[in-house]
């Protein structure tokens, strides 16, 4: 038991894999802060109404999170992965837990620009405001004029209040902007001890040594950037071949041409291929040399995701 449980945690490897994932966190993360900052000042707007408020208010926290959140989703590359996985194999190869945190580390990476533009709204505290000021009790504000009720202090984020009220919209506001800004530091705070225990698992529980972690995620970089780089030009080249085929010419540029002479296409890749390296990967060692990539996997000949007689594979999922 206490072996699978370990083999499932190997999955938490894919949080801050390589420095490049971080990187691209920073910048997600940057890019939400200008894009919440410009929302504040180009689009936000309290209807300073009551019921109106709380709907507006969390809307504004809440809709630009959500669509930050499927973005990231789409943008992430193990989505695809796994809807390819579970199309063409299911999900037979892995464990309850492993898929659970499969999911997890999915929503996991795709969740730093909303709770980004989450954050950023609490410490701004204008959508809180907006929202949760008509449910101040009157009670709690010293001396405050019995005849006015929740229509009254709906106005408040908005300033539009008689001169005699302006005390007691200054301490409404003051009060609920440090609700607001201590949720936004709560949050952060969580978000970092989730981040710190998430290493601290992934270290503990990686199969692998540091030094072959780094090989690996560098070997993932270039095999990316080569395959996107080669498939560019195969698919130029293949395109070339036919509209010349089709109109008896094709106008290339000094470069295409140099291409088309270099590097000569005789047809494509079968479906059965693209299959064998699409799709989730698990790290893989085949007779105690470890297999990269699915492309690797391919190109030594072996077949299968689960573990053979002369092979054994790792739970330990590749960003």
């Amino acid at each position: 038991m206490a072996a699978l449980i370990a083999e499932n945690f190997r999955f938490l490897s894919l949080f801050f894999k390589s420095k490049d994932v971080m990187i691209f966190n920073g910048l997600v993360a940057l890019g939400t802060v200008g894009s919440e900052e410009l929302f504040s000042v180009v689009a936000f707007n309290c209807p300073c109404s009551p019921a109106r408020n709380y709907i507006y208010g969390l809307a504004a926290i809440g809709v630009p999170a959500l669509a930050l959140f499927l973005i990231g989703v789409i943008w992430n590359n193990h989505t695809w992965n796994l809807v390819a996985e579970c199309h063409k194999r299911g999900t037979k190869n892995f464990s309850a837990a492993a898929t659970f945190l499969l999911f997890g580390s999915i929503m996991g990476r795709a969740s730093v620009a909303p709770i980004t533009w989450s954050v950023i709204s609490l410490l701004r505290g204008e959508a809180y405001i907006c929202a949760l000021s008509e449910f101040v009790k009157p009670s709690s504000l010293d001396k405050f004029p019995a005849e006015n009720g929740a229509e009254v202090l709906a106005k408040f984020p908005c300033r539009d209040v008689p001169a005699n009220l302006t005390k007691f919209r200054d301490e409404v506001t003051r009060r609920l902007r440090y609700e607001s800004q201590l949720f936004g530091w709560l949050l952060i705070g969580i978000v970092a001890v989730l981040v710190f225990l998430t290493k601290c698992l992934k270290h503990c529980c990686s199969p692998l040594s540091y030094r072959q972690e780094a090989y690996w995620a560098q070997y993932r970089s270039n095999e990316d950037k080569l395959f996107r780089r080669t498939a560019e030009v195969h698919s130029r080249i293949l395109a070339a071949k036919n509209v010349k085929q089709f109109f008896g010419f094709v106008a290339l540029d000094k470069e295409e041409k140099e291409l088309v002479q270099e590097f000569p296409v005789e047809g494509v890749q079968p479906s059965p291929q693209w299959n064998a390296i699409t799709g989730v990967y698990i790290y893989r060692e085949n007779k105690g040399f470890p297999l990269y990539s699915r492309l690797h996997k391919w190109a030594k000949g072996v077949e299968g995701n689960g573990p053979t007689p002369e092979g054994h594979e790792l739970l330990f999922l590749a960003s």
